[in-house]
């Protein structure tokens, strides 16, 4: 069954799946090529992702949220290529940590720092994506970008592993995270599990499973859902304006929704000088 519509899902990825996994899972079922993810999530991450359909593709960045959590999981006595559990193992070793300590360095990352990007990522350098020099064994300098730890907890503490739940900026790599925590402590780990628990104002407790989706279990979120912008509905003669992305007058707030009088989102406004012009058509 192809499923016609417009709007935000919000997904609970399953481990294994890539983002575009996904995205083409949710393309087949629905019945179009319009789909879009807003925010990445390797094969081994669970958790939150935002999938737009068809016209709501245009709100990617609009929904780009700089406010991320995530529960992650550390296997201590292994370090790895990808610096996750499914890397190549390039040392093993007993190791020990003291709890106290382990959680003093944890608040140490409460932060706004300088973050190196893991080599196995996406991230170009001279055009060329870092993880292809990775597989063909060239050296590269990594790039630095500034991320901001919002907040970081220990959630469990044992021998050889320990949980963390953390808030942290847009752009900031867990597992880069769990490598500088990890250095200072003078261990050796990898980070095994991740999930994220939230994107901006998006939860996990209000995702749903691929699976769900499959079986009609599910809600399509609107604009009206996600942002808190001004909501106007408009008359027959404004609505025909707005459609023809001609700007508006009005006394709204920076942003501005505008519906039709059945309801139906029609287009974003944004506030140009004295008058309104459109952010995107809906």
């Amino acid at each position: 069954m192809k499923l016609e519509s417009n709007g935000i899902l919000v997904i609970n990825k399953d481990k294994g799946y890539t983002s575009r996994d996904v995205v083409n899972v949710i393309s087949k079922l629905f019945g179009t090529k319009k789909v879009g993810h807003n925010g990445t999530l390797d094969p081994l991450a669970t958790g939150v992702l935002v999938i737009c359909l068809n016209r709501y593709t245009k709100l990617n960045e609009l929904l780009s949220s700089n406010e991320k959590e995530y529960i992650a999981e550390v296997t201590l006595g292994i370090k790895t290529d990808t610096l996750d559990i499914e890397g190549t193992v390039l040392e093993e070793k007993e190791v020990y940590i003291n709890k106290d300590d382990l959680e003093k360095t944890l608040q140490k990352y409460e932060t706004t720092y300088e973050q190196e990007v893991p080599i196995y990522s996406a991230v170009k350098v001279n055009g060329r994506k870092l993880y292809e020099y990775a597989r063909n064994g060239e050296e590269v300098v990594l790039p630095k970008k500034k991320v901001t730890i919002k907040k970081i907890e220990l959630l469990d503490f044992k021998d050889d592993k320990f949980t963390f739940k953390c808030l942290v900026s847009k752009g900031t790599y867990i597992r880069s995270l769990i490598r500088d925590i990890l250095n200072d402590l003078d261990v050796i780990g990898t980070m095994s599990n991740l999930t994220r628990t939230r994107q901006g104002i998006f939860d996990i407790k209000n995702a749903y499973s691929l699976d769900e989706v499959r079986k009609g279990n599910y809600k399509l979120l609107l604009v009206k859902d996600v942002l808190d912008i001004d909501k106007v509905t408009v008359s027959d003669e404004l609505k025909f304006k707005i459609l023809n992305g001609n700007k508006v007058k009005g006394n709204y707030s920076d942003m501005v929704l505008f519906l039709d009088e059945d309801g139906k989102e029609l287009a974003i406004y944004k506030k140009d000088n004295d008058d309104y012009k459109v952010e995107v058509m809906l």
